[in-house]
């Protein structure tokens, strides 16, 4: 089987989405309007958290909402597209992309959010190492 490629994944995906929730759940309540995030939506956010700056996984669903006029963001989805996000920016590094220039995933994923878990050990390894040297 061929290896995944987040890349394409990053630049393919649609346009974010938001509609209304069709039954009550993460928080909302049926027909309150939810954001369901591309990953290039994730990938824009990311790279504008400056350095040395954190934001959680749950300030960014709700910045990520607030700034789409919507009542949430989906976890789900930003779990999904965080990962994306995640395994482009290691392709990239992969590629001979400075660390400089990739999306700086350590600067959302801290040692409990459930995407760095689904990353391999040396991966992840690097993103909390990151999440050090700058101070997160």
């Amino acid at each position: 089987m061929a290896a995944r490629d987040w890349t394409l994944q990053l630049n393919r995906d649609p346009e974010p989405v938001v509609k209304p929730m069709p039954k009550a759940r993460i928080g909302l309540k049926k027909g309150d309007l939810v954001l369901l995030p591309s990953a290039r939506l994730v990938d824009d956010f990311i790279r504008a958290i400056p350095k040395s700056k954190s934001v959680s996984l749950l300030e960014m669903r709700a910045r990520m909402a607030k700034r789409h006029k919507a009542d949430g963001t989906c976890p789900v989805y930003l779990g999904y597209r965080s990962r994306t996000v995640a395994e482009a920016a290691f392709e990239a590094l992969e590629r001979g992309v400075a660390l400089k220039d990739i999306t700086p995933i350590w600067r959302v994923l801290d040692e409990k959010a459930l995407t760095l878990k689904k990353l391999s050990a040396d991966r992840a390894a690097l993103v909390l190492a990151q999440r050090r040297k700058e101070r997160l």
